[in-house]
């Protein structure tokens, strides 16, 4: 419960510099002894005035040094839809390959974890978009961070 009010209260504090950004970073298992560690989020698509919501796209990057086998993943799921995917090199300064589901407006679950124990710091992006590729209107609450 600890974590999941911190990173909330980090994503409220930021949210003004993220309306089109939607960025956040944080720690997954500062301790670094849970393998287990996730952080489950809810992603709301909704139409801001932008347009009506197509699907929602999400990456991830691990900005520590790497370690052998411990990776940073990011899932998102919406309905009968899920799509994974893995920062690969970590501390590369570069993001994961960006996930688009396609599940229209509504809200979209997001988990992120990491392979194994160790502390992992991450950025997190996300953008609810049009059918066309337009920004449009997007929340998020995150739920657990543990």
């Amino acid at each position: 419960m600890k974590w999941s009010v911190m990173l909330a209260t980090a994503l409220l504090a930021i949210m003004p510099a993220l309306a089109a950004a939607h960025t956040a970073r944080a720690t997954l298992d500062a301790s670094g002894t849970r393998a287990a560690f996730t952080a489950l989020a809810r992603v709301t698509c909704f139409d801001d005035g932008s347009g009506v919501p197509a699907a929602l796209q999400v990456r991830v990057r691990d900005n520590s040094p790497p370690l052998a086998g411990l990776l940073v993943n990011v899932q998102v799921l919406r309905g009968t839809q899920a799509l994974s995917g893995s920062d690969t090199t970590s501390g590369d300064a570069s993001y994961s390959e960006p996930l688009l589901l396609n599940g229209g407006s509504g809200v979209y679950t997001v988990l992120l974890n990491k392979t194994a124990a160790g502390a992992r710091n991450f950025d997190f992006e996300w953008h609810c978009l049009t059918a066309s590729g337009d920004h449009t209107g997007t929340d998020i609450i995150v739920d657990q961070f543990k």
